[in-house]
Parts: structure tokens; C-alpha cells; sequence
């Protein structure tokens, strides 16, 4: 049964380099390939230490890695630095009746 399938969880772990970037979309294809996964992608930030145009960046590409899999990205435990940065470059959720694709930290 898909509902009972577990999400395909992604870290980002301290500085996202540009050269990380392809390495984790790698990943999350990897991860899909094996058709035991669940639809759901977590995208994991509590442990990313730098919020930065790098890190944009990795959310978006895994987002659109994700959807081209046909699977949906979720941010979880993300700090209030990256959400801004995500709402800077439109990347934030602005749609009060959809689902809250990212979680905030707790």
C-alpha cells in the first residue's frame, strides 16, 4: 500500500557547496529507483548550518528533481534564514489553501 510506503528523507548538513548540489539530486534518484519509497520527499535542514544562495539553490533543484519523479519535496526543520530566502526568490509558500510543503524548526 502506498500510505504505508516511508518518505525518501534527505539531509542537508552543514555548508552546501555548488558541487553538492548534483551529488544530492543523485541521491534522491537513487533513492527513488528502488520503487519501495513512498511518494513524499522530507528535504531534512535542522542540521544545515549556513543558509545561503547555495542552499536555495539544493531546495530547488531537489524540488524539481523530486516532481520530475513524481514525488513531492518537503521541508522540514528549516531555519527562519533559509524560509526568508526561500520567500526572497518566490520559492515560498504563498498559498494559504494548499498543504505547507516546509515545516518550520520547533
Amino acid at each position: 500500500m502506498e500510505s504505508t510506503r516511508q518518505p525518501i528523507v534527505l539531509e542537508l548538513v552543514g555548508r552546501i557547496t555548488p558541487a553538492d548540489v548534483p551529488l544530492l539530486c543523485a541521491l534522491l534518484r537513487r533513492r527513488a529507483a528502488g520503487g519501495r519509497a513512498g511518494r513524499e520527499v522530507v528535504c531534512d535542514a535542522a542540521r544545515l548550518t549556513v543558509a545561503d544562495l547555495t542552499a536555495v539553490e539544493a531546495v530547488a533543484r531537489l524540488r524539481l528533481t523530486a516532481r520530475r519523479l513524481g514525488r513531492e519535496l518537503r521541508l522540514a526543520n528549516a531555519g527562519h534564514e533559509l524560509l526568508t530566502l526561500l520567500a526572497l526568490v518566490g520559492l515560498g509558500d504563498d498559498d494559504p489553501d494548499l498543504p505547507a510543503p516546509v515545516s518550520p524548526r520547533r
